[in-house]
């Protein structure tokens, strides 16, 4: 397969950082997996500019696709590591695309003062709310997200994700189908890259042993229905 300009150019940015690895990585799940990534480490301008335009590229394709994500008013990044990537994500989405929409983010410990409540930024009460994520396995952290900002008055629309493990959900299905299912259906959580564009990439500079690696690790865990 073929990989888009964008995130040929994400992947090999994360490498170069060292946010993307390939090797032997114990996940929180006890898995022992054979990458990893950690987007924490994608920090500066550079890395940032490559990540936040592919976001925003990911969601420009999304509204148009079919079926795909509905409009939407604000852009939610979950506290930490989403606050960056959501008030990028807002100004290219603006600069690049001529989609203007706002941005929040969560306190890890509601304010009792001032505006108070547990967001900042755009108030999304009554607002049609997309979450961006950085990795999902189980997708905990987008139902936290869906929690949130459910709480505050908002309806979570879609989730869009910087790379979806493909890997089994909660419910033995890809992730992705439970929480797409959850928000009200399919084309809700498109991402930027999937397991299987990490493998393309590894095929095109014929690093072997790291490929093989994966495939064996997808036959072993990967969703049976995420092939696409």
């Amino acid at each position: 397969m073929s990989l888009e300009k964008y995130q040929t150019e994400l992947i090999e940015h994360s490498m170069a950082v060292g946010a993307l690895k390939f090797g032997t990585f114990t996940l929180k799940s006890g898995r022992s997996s054979p990458y990893f990534i950690n987007a924490g480490l994608l920090a500066s301008g550079p890395i940032l500019d490559t990540l936040c335009s592919a976001y925003a590229t990911t969601i420009a394709h999304a509204l148009q696709a079919s079926p795909g994500l509905p409009e939407f008013d604000v852009l939610f990044g979950p506290a930490y590591k989403g606050i960056p990537f959501a008030a990028g994500t807002a100004l290219l989405l603006h600069r690049d695309h001529k989609i203007d929409v706002g941005f929040a983010y969560d306190r890890k410990e509601a304010k009792n003062h001032g505006e108070g409540g547990i967001t900042v930024g755009t108030p999304i009460k009554g607002k049609r709310v997309l979450v961006l994520d950085d990795v999902a396995t189980a997708g905990t952290a987008i139902r936290g997200a869906i929690d949130i900002v459910k709480r505050e008055g908002g309806e979570v629309v879609g989730a869009v994700l910087l790379l979806d493990r493909q890997e089994v959900g909660q419910e033995g299905r890809s992730m992705i189908d439970e929480v797409e299912e959850l928000l009200g259906g399919k084309g809700r959580v498109p991402t930027i890259l999937k397991m299987r564009h990490l493998m393309a990439w590894l095929q095109a500079h014929e690093r072997t042993e790291e490929l093989e690696k994966m495939q064996a690790y997808w036959g072993q865990y990967g969703a049976k229905d995420a092939l696409a």
